[in-house]
């Protein structure tokens, strides 16, 4: 029997957006903050490209797979200058809209990928209780 690695890529998803939510917040906590410099994480495609997770391809239709490596980091790095505040009289980059968008995108891909991994998982109890 294979493993499932459709938990495995849920979790691995769970925790960059725990880091991607802690470096967002930090940034609305900061708005204030003279010269603080806004921060990002790298997308989760290229987290998920350093993973060992290898996407099946079960269709020459499909997408080819990518060579992954064993190293899964999850870096943190300044942000891209928000074009619509630029920088601010202090200094500061922190743009409380896109951060608060930021914030409500985290909410919605938590929400999908629980919702994803409880249908999952109602799906693989059925198929052991028949």
């Amino acid at each position: 029997m294979q493993p499932i690695q459709l938990f495995d890529l849920a979790s691995r998803q769970a925790e960059w957006l725990t880091i991607r939510q802690q470096v967002v917040a930090g940034n609305i906590a900061n708005a204030n903050t003279p010269k603080f410099r806004a921060k990002d994480v790298t997308p989760f495609d290229a987290v998920l490209d350093r993973s060992d997770i290898a996407m099946a391809r079960t269709n020459p239709a499909h997408l080819s797979g990518n060579d992954f490596s064993d190293s899964g980091d999850i870096d943190v790095k300044d942000a891209a200058l928000d074009q619509e505040i630029g920088i601010q009289e202090s200094g500061n980059t922190v743009g409380l809209a896109e951060e608060l968008s930021k914030s409500g995108d985290i909410k919605r891909q938590y929400d999908l990928n629980t919702s994803l991994v409880s249908s999952f998982n109602r799906m693989m109890l059925m198929t052991v209780r028949k």
